[in-house]
C-alpha cells in the first residue's frame, strides 16, 4: 500500500538524458537548499519581526515554516514529476496554457529576485558593516552588488563553491547566538518572560500575521532548487528528502535564534537594529567580539544575495533564450560562459531599488511577488492533475496544494498599499516589455519560442554545462 503523501504511478522509467550533468547528490541538493533559506532573513530581520510581535518571535516564525512547508509540497510534486521543467513559469505554461501568464510568473520570479538582492544589499550595509567601516548605506549596498556582479560573471562553478563554504559559516553564527544566550542565561541574565510576552498595545493575531509576512521572507529561497533538477542525481527519490530537511532545519534554527534573541535584548531595542544579532552577541556579554560576529553575519548575507543574484541572471537569460524579453540578454561572455548582460542589467536594477525603500519595505515586496508566483504554483499542481507520467514521483495530498493556494490569498491580504503598489508598477513594466518584446518579434517575423515539455527555460549557459 503506497503512503498517500508520496503515491506514484506504477512504473519506473529512467529520466530522459540532460545536457547537464547530473554532480549534484541529496546531500548537496540539501546543503543548496539551506544555504538558500537559511542566514539572510533572521540576520536582518528578527529585529523587525520582534517589533512587531514583541518578544514572541517563535509564533510567527512556525506560521511561516508552516506556510512555506504547503507550497513546498507543491514544488515537490511539480519538480518531481517535470524534471527537466525548469520552474514556476513552465509550470504555468504546462497548467494554463497562456504565454502571458507563464510570462508574468517567470517575470514575478525575477523581479523578486532582484528586489530581495537590493534588500540584502542594505542589510549588508548597515550596522553589521559598521564594525569594520562606516559608510552611507546605500553607497556600502552599491559597492557590495557591484563585487556579487563580478563574482557572478566569473563563472557558476566558482559561485556555487562560495555557496559552500558560505552556508557553513551562516549556521556556525546561528548557533554561536543561541549557545551565547544559554551562557548567559546560565550567568543569571537575559529574561525568558520576554519570549512569551507580546508587544504592549498590540492585537496578537493581527501582529502575529504582520510579523509572519517578514518571517515568511525568510523562509523562501527553496524555489529556486527547481532550476538545478536537472543536475540531481536520482531527482524523484532525493528531491522531497532534501527540500523538507533544509526548511524543517531552518525553522528549528530560526525558532531557536528568535527566541534567544527575544530572551537577550528588548524588542524595542532588537527592533531598532539593522545588525540584531550582533545587538544580541554585544548584550550577552560572553566574549565573542563584535568583529567576529560581523564577519560571519556579512558572509551569511552575501551567501543569500550571490544565490539570488545567480538565479535573477540564470532566469533573465532562459527568458531571452525563449524569445520572451529581449534577445540582447542572452549574450553570453567568450571566455567565462557567462550570461553578461543579464548579470549586468539584474545587477544595476538591484542597484537602483536600495534608494526606494528599507529593508523591510523590499522583503515585503519580495514577499508579495512570490506569493503571486506560489499561488499559480499551487493552482498548476491540481490542474496538472491530469496530465500523468510514467515515473515515479513525489504526490502531495490534494489538501496541501489546496492550503497552500488558501494561505497565499490570506497574506496577500495582509499587505499594505505600499507594497502593492510597489509590486504593482514592478508587474506593470513586465507586461510593456512583454508586449513590446512580441510586437518586435512579430516585426522581424519571429515568433515567441514555446517551450517543450523537456525543455529547460532556465538552463545554463553552453559555456557552463560542465
Amino acid at each position: 500500500m503506497t503512503n498517500p503523501a508520496t503515491s506514484t504511478t506504477p512504473e519506473t522509467v529512467t529520466p530522459e538524458p540532460s545536457a547537464l550533468k547530473r554532480n549534484i547528490s541529496g546531500k548537496m541538493l540539501y546543503l543548496f537548499i539551506l544555504g538558500d533559506v537559511l542566514g539572510a532573513g533572521i540576520y536582518a530581520l528578527v529585529g523587525q519581526i520582534s517589533g512587531e510581535v514583541g518578544g514572541v518571535t517563535w509564533v510567527p516564525m512556525l506560521v511561516a515554516l508552516a506556510l512555506a512547508l504547503l507550497t513546498a509540497a507543491s514544488y515537490a510534486e511539480l519538480v518531481t514529476k517535470y524534471p527537466r521543467a525548469g520552474g514556476s513559469a513552465v509550470f504555468a505554461e504546462r497548467a494554463y496554457g497562456k504565454p502571458l501568464i507563464s510570462f508574468l510568473v517567470g517575470f514575478c520570479m525575477l523581479a523578486a529576485g532582484v528586489v530581495s538582492a537590493a534588500g540584502l544589499a542594505l542589510a549588508f550595509a548597515g550596522d553589521y558593516l559598521a564594525t569594520f567601516i562606516d559608510v552611507p548605506p546605500v553607497l556600502g549596498a552599491v559597492v557590495f552588488l557591484a563585487a556579487i556582479g563580478l563574482l557572478n560573471a566569473r563563472g557558476i562553478k566558482e559561485s556555487v563553491r562560495a555557496n559552500l563554504v558560505m552556508t557553513v559559516i551562516e549556521t556556525t553564527g546561528l548557533v554561536l547566538v543561541v549557545v551565547a544566550v544559554g551562557l548567559m542565561l546560565g550567568g543569571g541574565g537575559g529574561d525568558v518572560g520576554r519570549a512569551v510576552r507580546f508587544e504592549e498595545g498590540s492585537q496578537p493575531v493581527f501582529a502575529i500575521f504582520g510579523a509572519a509576512l517578514l518571517a515568511y521572507y525568510s523562509f523562501v529561497g527553496f524555489e529556486t532548487s527547481a532550476n538545478v533538477i536537472e543536475e540531481v542525481r536520482d531527482p524523484s527519490r532525493v528531491y522531497p528528502k532534501a527540500l523538507f530537511g533544509a526548511l524543517a532545519t531552518a525553522g528549528v534554527l530560526y525558532v531557536l535564534v528568535g527566541t534567544a534573541a527575544s530572551i537577550a535584548v528588548p524588542s524595542s531595542e532588537l527592533a531598532e537594529s539593522t545588525g540584531p544579532l550582533l545587538t544580541v552577541i554585544t548584550a550577552t556579554g560572553a566574549g565573542i567580539p563584535a568583529w567576529l560576529f560581523s564577519a560571519i553575519a556579512l558572509v551569511a548575507v552575501a551567501n543569500g544575495a550571490l544565490l539570488t543574484m545567480i538565479m535573477s541572471s540564470r532566469l533573465t537569460y532562459g527568458m531571452s533564450a525563449q524569445g520572451l524579453i529581449p534577445p540582447v540578454f542572452s549574450r553570453v561572455l567568450a571566455k567565462r560562459g557567462t550570461p553578461w548582460v543579464a548579470i549586468a542589467t539584474t545587477t544595476v536594477v538591484a542597484m537602483l531599488l536600495t534608494v526606494t525603500g528599507s529593508i523591510a519595505t523590499l522583503a515585503e515586496t519580495v514577499v508579495l511577488l512570490l506569493l503571486l508566483v506560489f499561488l499559480s504554483t499551487n493552482i498548476a499542481v491540481l490542474v496538472l492533475r491530469r496530465d500523468p507520467v510514467e515515473h515515479k514521483h513525489f504526490r502531495a495530498w490534494s489538501f496541501l496544494p489546496v492550503l497552500g493556494a488558501l494561505s497565499c490569498v490570506v497574506l496577500l491580504t495582509q499587505q499594505s498599499g505600499e507594497v502593492w503598489l510597489r509590486s504593482g508598477v514592478i508587474v506593470a513594466v513586465g507586461c510593456v516589455l512583454y508586449v513590446v518584446t512580441r510586437l518586435a518579434r512579430r516585426t522581424s517575423g519571429a515568433g515567441i519560442a514555446p517551450s517543450s515539455p523537456n525543455q529547460n527555460e532556465n538552463a545554463a549557459p553552453e559555456g557552463e554545462r560542465e
